[in-house]
């Protein structure tokens, strides 16, 4: 049967050689650099200090604004400064820098909570407040995703596992490896939205994740796999080949009753809820040509993984 898919798009060689690789956890540096500028919008206010003691996930930064988003310590440690470092962006943008303790403690205050028992709007909250954003790679605050405005009726949530991009393997690796993280903030989002219909987007030269997945979401989404090109994993091209609708050029996803967020960022959302964890991490692949060992693995913050 002819797979769903979208008009045009190129075929660069996938590269995907990391695939194989179970994720591993990235060591801290002896300096840990957290720039306030993490998502699409105002960046945070730095709330710490030089000499202030910080446990994991405690907040550091607090939002400006309501397409912001409060950023947290992503281990226990000192702050060592608080001022302008290098930024992805290519310029100076402030940052909270901390010298790790190494005891990765926790906040003790964190705590989780069935979202059964709360409403579409406290679970919007709880996402906030986590710093929930975008981890498909454009970091927009999820809840103001989750806030249709008046008048645009959502039916549809889609979640994005494409990784059409060469190289690329965290997601695929997030599906093999956390398949039941990543089904439950599905459902915490679907009771947000009020939505009954979800699908999950899977590029077919993923089948052990297409297979997982199926399994994991069995009565609550549908697997859909899609053919390998690129930019198979843009909202817009995703939109088109799993539900036959076009997105108005300079509109957004809402315009046509569809939320898109990526399946990391739904695993973030259920840690966010069942587990009362902001997001501090997520996963990135590290891999090349020219690399011994080629794998994927989870990290914390801005500077590169040093492996």
């Amino acid at each position: 049967m002819k797979r769903k898919t979208f008009p045009g798009g190129l075929h660069p060689p996938d590269n995907k050689w990391s695939a194989g690789k179970a994720i591993e956890s990235c060591p801290l540096p002896p300096e840990l650099v957290i720039p306030m500028a993490q998502h699409i919008g105002a960046p945070a206010e730095p709330c710490v200090q030089k000499g202030d003691r910080v446990r994991k996930g405690e907040a550091i930064g607090q939002a400006k604004g309501y397409v912001s988003v409060p950023v947290h310590a992503s281990t226990s440690g000192e702050v060592i400064a608080v001022e302008p470092r290098p930024h992805p962006l290519g310029r100076q943008l402030l940052a909270v820098v901390l010298r790790p303790d190494g005891e990765e403690q926790w906040l003790e205050a964190l705590a989780g909570v069935d979202p059964e028992t709360l409403s579409p709007d406290e679970i919007r909250e709880r996402i906030r407040a986590a710093g929930v954003v975008g981890l498909g790679g454009a970091t927009f605050p999820s809840h103001v995703k989750l806030t249709p405005p008046d008048g645009k009726a959502i039916d549809t949530l889609i979640l994005n596992g494409v990784e059409c991009e060469p190289y690329l393997t965290a997601d695929h690796r997030l599906m093999l490896e956390e398949p039941a993280r990543i089904i439950d903030g599905l459902a915490i989002l679907c009771r947000v939205l009020g939505v009954r219909r979800a699908l999950i987007g899977i590029e077919a030269n993923k089948p052990d994740a297409v297979r997982v997945m199926t399994a994991a979401a069995a009565g609550l989404a549908q697997v859909v796999p899609l053919p390998v090109k690129y930019p198979q994993g843009a909202e817009k091209q995703l939109i088109l080949a799993l539900t036959g609708r076009v997105v108005p050029s300079g509109g957004l996803p809402m315009e046509v009753g569809v939320v898109v967020h990526n399946v990391g960022t739904a695993a973030a959302v259920s840690d966010a809820i069942r587990r009362g964890r902001p997001l501090v991490g997520r996963v990135v692949t590290v891999t090349g040509p020219g690399w011994r060992s080629r794998r994927t693995c989870g990290w914390r913050s801005a500077p590169p993984c040093p492996i």
